[in-house]
């Protein structure tokens, strides 16, 4: 399981109405409804708005998969341009992404901040509605539309 990110970026992005990848205990809601790993938010379906911190590793490529079927989702992880992964399943299929300034600080489920992430982060969008929300983001860093 990953940290919890950043409250800022979950109030500057707005509701969401599944988190697939909730850690159990959180501090703070990340969307209305939630999936932890005991639900495996992999195989359940998905509806709405949906905010996607996968766990990072070996089966990234599959919740990006998701994703990408989805369509409605904003998705955050490392931004490991060269991998599989994004040569599947961000590249051909996104629709925008945003690169925040510096590495991101997660938050451990008693809601204290942690250390500089091991690597930089992206935030992908898999639809138009989406890639707006990124693209308006008033945080620094860049967005570059993609499959526009």
């Amino acid at each position: 399981m990953n940290g919890l990110p950043p409250p800022y970026i979950l109030k500057a992005l707005g509701d969401f109405d599944l988190d697939p990848c909730a850690p159990i205990d959180r501090p703070w809601p990340v969307a209305k409804k939630h999936y932890t790993y005991l639900d495996n938010g992999l195989m359940l379906p998905w509806e709405g708005r949906v905010f996607c911190n996968p766990p990072y590793g070996k089966h990234l490529i599959h919740w990006l998969e998701k994703c990408a079927m989805h369509k409605n989702v904003i998705a955050l992880t490392f931004a490991r341009t060269e991998t599989h992964a994004f040569h599947n399943f961000v590249w051909p299929c996104a629709k925008g992404m945003f690169f925040p300034r510096g590495r991101l600080k997660f938050f451990s489920a008693d809601g204290q901040e942690g250390d500089a992430a091991g690597a930089p982060s992206v935030l992908i969008a898999y639809n138009d509605s989406n890639a707006q929300a990124l693209k308006q983001l008033e945080l620094k860093g860049k967005f570059i539309a993609l499959n526009g």
